[in-house]
């Protein structure tokens, strides 16, 4: 790992309209990302976490320009990918690629698994039918599959083959960045153990940026150097993923730890999440988005937006009150394995 950043968003935003008047102006918008600045240095893995709703998804398609940002920039690379169209931006796909939350959805079900991990290559046109098979070949070998799964289709194998042909496919390119969107969420809790050690070996196996989406601290804090806190579109807390688990500064990610679950019989009662239900996208509160559920909001949580700045250790936090937070924080909810 380098310290140089690979990827870096700078003030990106994606706002939807989900109602309209005719062809008059829109009604109603929700901004499902607002203003994320965030980086990930070469060979470094990016962990995004939050509730679920809160833009993670969002993100991800705006990084892989899956979705067109309404403003801002993302450069991969020293490339800003916001900018380009067309061809270029054809060719820029090659640098970054996605493995995706659900096995079975994100595979075609009428080709075989042979032809799903060449596909990209004969998109590209990178090398002859025989070169590719024998890449496609290697491949499979190098994520832990066969040679007779080769020629099987995708209902024929379990979720956990299918992730590894998904995650052939997402390095068949040599990709330079790769976002996983929740990519063990779907999976029986005896194979995602298996898919994490896959994934965190070939990241450094073949130095991977690598932004990995969860739910679930407990899986972040075994594969992420570093971890973003999501909420309502908004990047509220940064840092090592040793300082935020043993130091969170803001709030609501201190509300995200207490929920993880502790194998401790002393920690039974000691669980607690997030209190009340999560405000409306359409109709966020003002100034800080967390404040109609955080025990520490003061009025000036209601009238400015907290900005996210430096707290030390390598540690931002979108909070007003993150001293505060720090001052009175107690023993962490759970202690990351992360290696």
């Amino acid at each position: 790992m380098t310290g140089t950043p690979h990827l870096v968003l700078t003030d990106v935003s994606k706002t939807y309209t989900v109602q309209r008047q005719g062809m008059g102006q829109p009604l109603q918008q929700v901004r499902a990302v607002d203003n994320v600045s965030l980086h990930v240095n070469t060979g470094e893995t990016l962990g995004l976490v939050g509730e679920s709703g809160c833009g993670k998804s969002s993100l991800a398609r705006l990084i892989l320009r899956l979705e067109e940002p309404s403003r801002g920039d993302i450069t991969i690379g020293g490339q800003n990918i916001a900018q380009l169209s067309g061809r270029a931006l054809k060719r820029a796909r090659r640098n970054f690629q996605m493995i995706f939350q659900d096995p079975y959805a994100s595979l075609n079900p009428r080709m075989k698994v042979r032809a799903i991990i060449a596909e990209a290559m004969r998109n590209f046109r990178l090398g002859s039918a025989a070169e590719i098979n024998n890449r496609v070949e290697r491949l499979a070998e190098q994520v832990g599959l066969g040679a007779y799964h080769l020629d099987r289709f995708p209902h024929e194998l379990s979720g956990g083959q299918c992730q590894r042909i998904g995650i052939a496919r997402a390095i068949a390119l040599s990709p330079q960045l790769i976002v996983a969107d929740e990519p063990v969420s779907a999976l029986d809790v005896s194979i995602q153990a298996q898919i994490l050690n896959l994934i965190t070996r070939l990241q450094s196996e073949l130095n991977l940026t690598l932004v990995f989406i969860s739910h679930d601290l407990s899986v972040v804090s075994h594969v992420a150097d570093r971890v973003a806190v999501m909420y309502l579109g908004r990047i509220v807390e940064t840092g090592p993923t040793d300082t935020i688990f043993d130091r969170s500064a803001h709030p609501y990610t201190q509300t995200l730890l207490a929920a993880v679950p502790r194998p401790l019989p002393a920690y039974r009662h000691a669980r607690t999440g997030v209190k009340g239900e999560l405000p409306s996208p359409l109709n966020p509160p003002s100034g800080c988005h967390f404040r109609t559920r955080c025990p520490l909001a003061v009025d000036r949580c209601a009238s400015e937006v907290p900005a996210l700045r430096d707290i030390g250790r390598g540690q931002q936090a979108a909070c007003h009150r993150a001293e505060d937070v720090l001052a009175t924080s107690s023993t962490p909810a759970t202690e990351p394995s992360h290696a």
